[in-house]
């Protein structure tokens, strides 16, 4: 719990590893994730560095290791689940798995290219026999279409039929040629085009469309293709025709010149055909052979690669001592796992069987820790809320463990719904119960993941949700009258203040509490029922969230500026307790924390007997700001004016004076303060320098701190020393303006501050109102049917009340609420003590390495 509120106390620390064992050691840091390597050459180029040929392996066999994956995805092999995590390989078996990969590459590539070659060889076969069964079609139809006179026209055939005219050119005495393949269908109409402009008519085109698909040689996708036929007369026309087909990309094939030559060529491809099939078949197999035993192996590889590449990653940021033997790293790390780190240099040193172990040790410093806070699978999801905001400074107040209540309570505020709160708690029940599902969890759309991902804070919102609900007594906009309502109906019979006149001549009738047996008493749990009947139901309501709303944000600032107060101790400011708590708190709760005393003196002084003497708080609070008492109110104004209480005026005269009079020492007193101890208390201020400002509880850090002083020429007890230090870091004119513009802040974002929670009220009467509009415009229509199918209507109705509720009412106003409720956390109440200016705590970590074939969808 120590770890969440504050975060670790982290360190400094140099590692000293050995050459031969630095691989192992730093392969045992990335299965803990202990450490955070700095790195130590910022001045040498990437590809200068010692390990760059290591790293560029890795990333060859990376690239190998993703060829494969995209053959057994290709292939369609399902890898095999397994949570395993093997370890890093030692460097000499490095060159082993390379071996083995791009022999396994080599491999998969002959086969993989023979494969595609006895495809692309099938396929020109198979549209050859398309082409010569077509094309056979074209001859017939023109041999039954021979002409029966003689034409004396130089071009007959070109006013008639132009499918296929060959006796018309054989008269003419022309030199007939054939070119015969198939082209893409969407193309034949512009090739077609293209031959009677070129050709000038001296070609006949002929075609027809193939009824299966076939391939695609370009892209393998299937798709329609057209045989064609073009018979034309000359040499030269025969070359033009050819680059017109090579310009469409056709595919041509030999034309035989008479039907026994068709015959034959047939029968023969018929026989390849065959063959082809079955030796493709036999390739596929044992292609498939190749990769399932690839895929056995190819998870292990991947991880082992990864950490490879990492482990060289981190060796690069190492530096060599003067003997070039032992290499230097830094890390930060916490203070609480340095048992553990060395405990891991241990076993690196062991594994690796060096005869000189590695060790470690803490060194001081001046530079600003990461910050570090611990947190599982439900608080992770609350952390990142507020590191949505900013990471924490190091030590610094984490309000991470007071949002886990805070949040989802504010959210349930403004989404105050029995049912509404069932169906999200369950919702949130059944990722919580399949959190381990793989599907789930490796799924690769990211809305889903983001509700996955915060399954414990839905959780949280739907029971809180429910909790509220129960106080408004709303569960889809109906109440619930579980312990009998408070008010009764009979006796304002029994005294006979309703008549049967009355009730005839009245369509609303008001209920008086002043006549004994009407109000028993209030409701044991929440708002009772009887308030969902009456016509001024809304106006009840409103009053009641408006004063909650306002009661519940003053609280909550208040506890932020609180908060301030663990800072200021941790930290060695008292004079922030003196000079910023005391002025912020003291200006908030004499104006606000006052108005939060008359809304509950009213609620406790004035019963349903002398309700209407109660005078208006909002005129009471203006004219607190205004000086005026009751004394001065023009007699008009009724009882309305009259105090709550004896001595208000003087008390909200006194109250002003304190809120105006803490503005100036809010704006003034820190600055002025530590002028004067610049000038005259610098032996004060020595201990407010860098890293020094942290308390110390450990006499080891100490005194590694006084010996850098010492080192330095510098000495805690010099208060020379420390003065000159100081004037270079103190400017007043810049902490003037810093606590000018602190100032002007918190005392203008306490008006808006609380005008701001009002937006608890107004999103609670909107869901409210949603839902019992959504209700009486579609599940009382269903219900008022009494005949017969009335149930058959209900279902549809029914349904659609289902789908208007979880869209509406539960996916949109809950992201509206939950959006509201993180403006409050950020602005109205992290603002009063968290600066969020940290830097996170990135640990080097194995588990925490992202991947790219994770990324791509290859794992």
């Amino acid at each position: 719990m120590s770890s969440l509120l504050r975060g670790e106390e982290m360190c400094l620390a140099q590692l000293f590893l050995q050459s031969g064992s630095a691989y192992d050691c730093i392969s045992e840091l990335g299965e803990l994730g202990l450490v955070e390597f700095r790195d130590l050459n910022p001045n040498v180029n990437s590809f200068q560095r010692k390990h760059v040929n290591e790293i560029k392996k890795c990333e060859e066999m990376e690239r190998i290791l993703g060829y494969l994956l995209r053959e057994i995805k290709k292939a369609d092999i399902s890898l095999p689940e397994s949570d395993m995590n093997p370890v890093s390989p030692s460097p000499k078996h490095i060159m082993t798995i390379m071996e083995q990969l791009q022999r396994l590459e080599v491999e998969l590539g002959e086969v993989t290219r023979n494969k595609e070659k006895l495809q692309k060889n099938l396929l020109e076969l198979t549209e050859y026999t398309h082409m010569l069964r077509i094309t056979r079609n074209f001859v017939q139809r023109s041999a039954e279409r021979e002409p029966l006179q003689v034409q004396y026209e130089e071009f007959p055939f070109l006013e008639k039929d132009t499918r296929m005219d060959y006796s018309s050119m054989q008269r003419l005495g022309a030199k007939l040629g054939f070119i015969s393949g198939l082209i893409q269908r969407a193309k034949i109409e512009a090739f077609e085009r293209m031959l009677w402009r070129v050709c000038k008519g001296y070609t006949i085109l002929s075609y027809a469309e193939v009824e299966e698909y076939l391939e695609d040689p370009d892209t393998g996708e299937p798709t329609k293709s057209v045989v064609f036929l073009i018979s034309y007369w000359g040499d030269q026309i025969g070359q033009k025709v050819k680059k017109i087909c090579d310009c469409y990309h056709c595919r041509l094939y030999p034309y035989p010149s008479n039907n026994d030559e068709r015959n034959d060529v047939v029968e023969g491809l018929r026989t390849r055909i065959q063959d082809l099939h079955t030796v493709l078949h036999r390739t596929e197999d044992y292609l498939r052979q190749v990769l399932i035993k690839a895929s056995e192996s190819v998870y292990t590889w991947v991880v082992q690669v990864k950490k490879m590449k990492a482990i060289y990653y981190i060796l690069n940021l190492c530096s060599f001592d003067v003997t070039n033997k032992c290499l230097i790293a830094e890390v930060w790390c916490p203070v609480n796992d340095i048992p553990k780190l060395r405990r891991a240099l241990e076993d690196g040193s062991r594994k690796s069987g060096a005869t000189v172990p590695s060790f470690v040790n803490r060194i001081p410093t001046t530079d600003t820790p990461p910050t570090l806070i611990r947190t599982n699978k439900f608080t992770s999801g609350f952390q990142n809320i507020v590191d949505a905001y900013g990471v924490g400074s190091y030590r610094e107040v984490n309000p991470a463990p007071f949002t886990i209540i805070t949040f989802p309570f504010l959210f349930a505020v403004m989404f105050g719904d029995l049912g509404h709160g069932i169906i999200m708690s369950l919702f949130a029940l059944w990722m919580v119960r399949y959190e381990n599902n793989r599907k789930l969890k490796n799924t690769r759309n990211e809305i889903w993941n983001t509700f996955f991902e915060g399954r414990y804070i839905i959780l949280m919102m739907g029971l809180f949700s429910i909790y509220t609900g129960l106080i408004y007594n709303d569960c889809f906009s109906k109440s619930l009258n579980i312990f009998g309502s408070g008010w009764n109906v009979t006796a304002m019979f029994t005294a006979k203040v309703w008549t049967t006149e009355v009730l005839k001549g009245n369509n609303f009738l008001t209920l008086d509490p002043d006549v004994t047996g009407v109000f028993k008493g209030p409701y044991p749990f929440g708002i009772d029922p009887i308030w969902n009947l009456a016509s001024n139901r809304l106006t009840f309501l409103n009053s009641y969230k408006m004063k909650m709303s306002v009661i519940l944000g003053i609280i909550h600032m208040s506890f932020g500026v609180i908060l301030s107060t663990y800072n200021h101790r941790y930290f060695r400011k008292r004079y922030n307790l003196y000079l910023v708590f005391l002025p912020e708190l003291l200006f908030l709760l004499c104006l606000f924390g006052y108005l939060v005393f008359m809304i509950f003196y009213k609620w406790l002084a004035f019963t349903a007997k002398d309700s209407k003497l109660a005078p208006s708080i909002l005129i009471h609070f203006i004219n607190m700001f205004l000086m005026q008492g009751d004394a001065k109110q023009p007699p008009e104004q009724g009882k309305a004016m009259e105090p709550l209480y004896p001595g208000q005026t003087g008390l909200q005269i006194f109250l002003v004076v304190i809120a105006v009079l803490s503005v100036p020492v809010l704006l003034l007193g820190k600055p002025v303060y530590l002028r004067w101890l610049q000038n005259g208390g610098q032996n004060r201020l020595g201990l407010y320098r860098g890293y020094e400002r942290v308390r110390r509880n450990s006499d080891e850090e100490l005194c590694l701190l006084r010996s850098e002083d010492m080192e330095e020429g510098n000495s805690h007890s010099d208060p020379s020393s420390s003065g000159e230090h100081l004037s270079k870091e103190f400017n007043f004119a810049d902490e003037f303006l810093h606590q000018a513009i602190h100032t002007i802040e918190y005392c203008l974002g306490c008006v808006s501050n609380t005008a701001s929670y009002l937006r608890l009220w107004a999103l609670s009467l909107a869901h409210a109102q949603l839902s019992e509009v959504l209700w009486a415009m579609v599940m009382r229509v269903g219900l008022r049917m009494d005949t017969a199918l009335g149930v058959v209507f209900l279902v549809p109705v029914f349904g659609l009340f289902a789908v208007l509720t979880v869209s509406i009412l539960l996916v949109m106003e809950g992201l509206s609420a939950f959006l509201h409720a993180l403006r409050l956390h950020w602005v109205e109440f992290q603002n009063k003590f968290y600066s969020g200016t940290g830097v996170k705590f990135c640990p080097f970590s194995f588990s925490l390495l992202p991947s790219s074939f994770e990324h791509d969808g290859l794992l």
